[in-house]
């Protein structure tokens, strides 16, 4: 019977053609399936991982989580004693230390850690909510070059209270197709559970997004409104009525996939977990759409 592991991941996305693995394409899924292929490349086939979130290109994770199941083969080699290993580490350590070492010495990608999952745990059909940042320096913030890969810079003053006072119209279980890039098959709607916006101490803005899920493009479509908004080129409550006419528009523009950054995903506690995933996939099936 296998064993299923839960892996904690951060990645810089600047040079990754997003999560899912593609021919010819870099990508997170490809490099992490990639050092599980060489650690298992003697015992049967090599793992592949479902993750919570299949971020699009470009997007940043702090807080990505996959799941692997490795056969009692896999999990025997692992477990078998090597020179210079640390007595006693568990399975789930040895698992996230052989990634990382494949991964290289200064990798765009961390494996933080990899714990033995509880029963019924599914990264993607479990998780309950995930959250999302967007980084955005407008003229009043401090421009530093050492963040330029996870921040978008814009030439206007922005008005963070009126995107902050925008953003909460948005709240509650609605159809963003408005606010998502179409695929066949996949549902628009979504519960937008938190989004807010504050300028940090270096005048950064910040907008904070926390939904049960997202379709693709959503979260940048979201901030991109807010900064219409910002702009004065939209009114504070425009956006909730774009959100009802249910189309796509060229009134805000999607922004770029820089500033976005996963942070962290939410899941119930260890005795809900297989009944949450049940509920999941019942509500989505296998249309449940990428998020950002």
């Amino acid at each position: 019977m296998s064993v299923r592991f839960r892996l904690n991941v951060a990645y810089q996305g600047t040079d990754f053609n997003g999560w899912a693995k593609q021919p010819g394409a870099r990508t997170v899924q490809g490099e992490l399936e990639g050092a599980l292929a060489t650690i298992f490349r003697r015992h049967g086939p090599a793992p592949t991982l479902v993750v919570a979130g299949r971020t699009d290109a470009g997007v940043h994770a702090a807080g990505q989580v996959a799941h692997v199941d490795l056969t009692p083969e896999q999990l025997k080699s692992l477990l078998r004693p090597r020179g210079g290993a640390p007595v006693g580490e568990s399975a789930g350590a040895i698992l996230a230390r052989r990634i990382n070492g494949i991964l290289g010495p200064v990798p765009d990608i961390v494996v933080a850690s990899a714990i033995e999952a509880p029963d019924g745990f599914d990264a993607r059909f479990s998780a309950i909510w995930r959250r999302y940042e967007y980084r955005l320096a407008d003229r009043l913030a401090t421009r530093d070059p050492l963040q330029r890969h996870r921040t978008t810079w814009v030439s206007v003053d922005l008005d963070v209270a009126v995107m902050d006072a925008s953003a909460r119209t948005l709240l509650g279980l609605h159809d963003f197709a408005a606010y998502c890039k179409q695929r066949d098959g996949a549902t628009t709607i979504r519960t937008l559970q938190d989004f807010r916006w504050r300028r940090a101490d270096d005048g950064v803005l910040i907008a904070e997004v926390r939904a049960d899920a997202f379709c693709h493009s959503m979260v940048r479509a979201l901030v991109g409104s807010c900064v219409a908004v910002g702009e004065e080129k939209l009114g504070v409550h425009d956006l909730a009525s774009l959100r009802d006419d249910g189309q796509r528009t060229s009134a805000f523009k999607v922004m770029p996939a820089r500033g976005l950054t996963l942070v962290e995903v939410g899941y119930p506690d260890a005795a809900s977990l297989a009944e949450r995933a049940e509920q999941t996939r019942a509500l989505r099936s296998l249309a449940y759409p990428m998020v950002e």
